[in-house]
């Protein structure tokens, strides 16, 4: 079957379907494809014996660009902002996370020493204009900006919490450094976990006109004269676009191009690395431990939270969700049964006897976070990226040159329907004189 649209967009996640939300203002044919039976992307929640899972945690930064541009497309963002209190535990000890003022000023984690200069880095760090930071990595930057070991170890943990990234040497301190700011604002989990944004962009894009297409896998990405680009399906369905958004990750695209891909391009999209993360999803019937509502090691890459504290996340309000994660260095061999068991001796830690408490649980020991790792320079090769080839458009988590996660994937989708709706204004104009 042979289709023409005017744009087409690849993925029905949150890039996805906030680009077609912009183009759906605009007098244009709009098909979205999306490889799965449902739409959601690794924006999808799972209900699971009446609870809620996001695929791993998840939070909006409330001061992020994608809570600002989901309400701006007018979507409903209920939830709540989870306390910063909390503990971190170092050798085995507990210490009362100085994530706030007065935590800072009192945990035993620090002396009164480290407690000022702790304190003081924070009030730097908010004021910090992140464009001085292009050429330095996470680590660079942790190091020029205190000398104390246990400061250094918090900015570590910290950096961690706000990106997933557990590569400091490798990592751009522009992007963790940013998103540690916005951090700094609070977050928010959201009631009915994250499929109930999906589920609301989704309507809106299907009311406003929008033609949305599951269980359609893109082979081939192939443009040709007069301004289009065919799309190959697996099915068959040859479908031509003026304009493509391909929200599908570097290296699939890659693979789309083929041999129709710059040279210099494909060298910088198969290098990207992607952040990963190992994930224990898990509702109980109540918290052995009440207070214990979120945890970090200063050691080891693990986290700890309990997420339906603060969001709705079951069909009948009672019950537990939480989520024990590990960041994975994107260099290191991942041990899936190795990894759960790590897991599982943090929960033991923090909640004992939670065994008894299960209503379900979920381990995925390799889950994709981010399909970009923010890397030095990657901000110029993106911005050229898009420029490549002609009609040819990039959003996602990866694709922005600013931003990373749920900001990334937003603000990217945002972009990429504005560049179309000003070319295709432009293209009006000239036709017209």
């Amino acid at each position: 079957m042979t289709q023409k649209w005017d744009v087409i967009i690849i993925g029905g996640g949150l890039a996805g379907f906030t680009a077609a939300n912009y183009l759906a203002k605009k007098d244009l044919s709009v098909l979205l494809l999306e490889k799965d039976n449902t739409v959601g992307g690794r924006a999808k929640t799972n209900r699971i014996k009446g609870k809620y899972f996001n695929l791993g945690p998840h939070a909006l930064y409330n001061k992020g660009k994608a809570m600002s541009i989901l309400e701006e497309l007018d979507i409903n963002l209920y939830g709540n902002s989870p306390s910063l209190a909390g503990i971190l535990i170092e050798n085995d000890i507990e210490y009362t996370a100085p994530f706030h003022f007065f935590s800072a000023m009192s945990t035993n984690l620090l002396n009164w020493k480290e407690r000022i200069e702790w304190a003081a880095v924070l009030t730097k760090t908010t004021h910090l204009n992140t464009d001085l930071l292009a050429e330095h990595t996470f680590e660079q930057w942790v190091k020029e900006m205190t000398n104390s070991k246990k400061v250094q170890s918090l900015l570590f943990v910290l950096g961690r919490l706000v990106s997933y990234c557990h590569a400091p040497e490798q990592t751009s301190a522009k992007i963790i450094v940013a998103n540690l700011k916005s951090a700094l604002g609070g977050v928010r989990y959201i009631d009915g976990g994250w499929q109930t944004i999906i589920d609301q962009l989704h309507n809106k894009a299907v009311i406003s006109g929008i033609q949305v297409q599951s269980n359609t896998v893109v082979k081939q990405l192939i443009p040709i004269e007069h301004e289009q680009i065919l799309v190959n399906c697996s099915n068959g369905d040859e479908i031509y676009g003026k304009y493509v958004i391909s929200t599908v990750g570097p290296q699939e695209l890659v693979a789309m191009l083929g041999d129709k891909i710059n040279p210099q391009q494909k060298s910088f999209l198969s290098s990207i690395k992607t952040v990963k993360g190992a994930t224990f999803d898990i509702s109980l019937t109540h918290l052995p431990n009440t207070k214990r509502l979120f945890a970090m090691d200063m050691e080891h890459p693990y986290y700890y939270s309990v997420h339906s504290n603060y969001a709705k996340l079951s069909d009948d309000g009672k019950g537990v969700v939480l989520h024990v994660f590990k960041y994975h260095h994107p260099d290191h061999p991942i041990e899936a049964i190795e990894v759960k068991h790590e897991l599982e001796q943090f929960l033991n830690k923090l909640q004992p006897g939670w065994q008894q408490c299960v209503i379900s649980s979920r381990f995925m020991p390799q889950i994709t976070v981010n399909q970009r790792l923010p890397r030095i320079g990657d901000e110029q090769k993106l911005s050229r990226y898009n420029s490549a080839t002609p009609g040819l458009y990039i959003a996602g988590d990866w694709a922005s040159p600013e931003h990373i996660l749920a900001d990334g994937a937003v603000s990217s989708g945002k972009q990429a329907a504005e560049d179309i709706i000003l070319n295709t204004r432009r293209k009006d104009l000239a036709n017209y004189k």
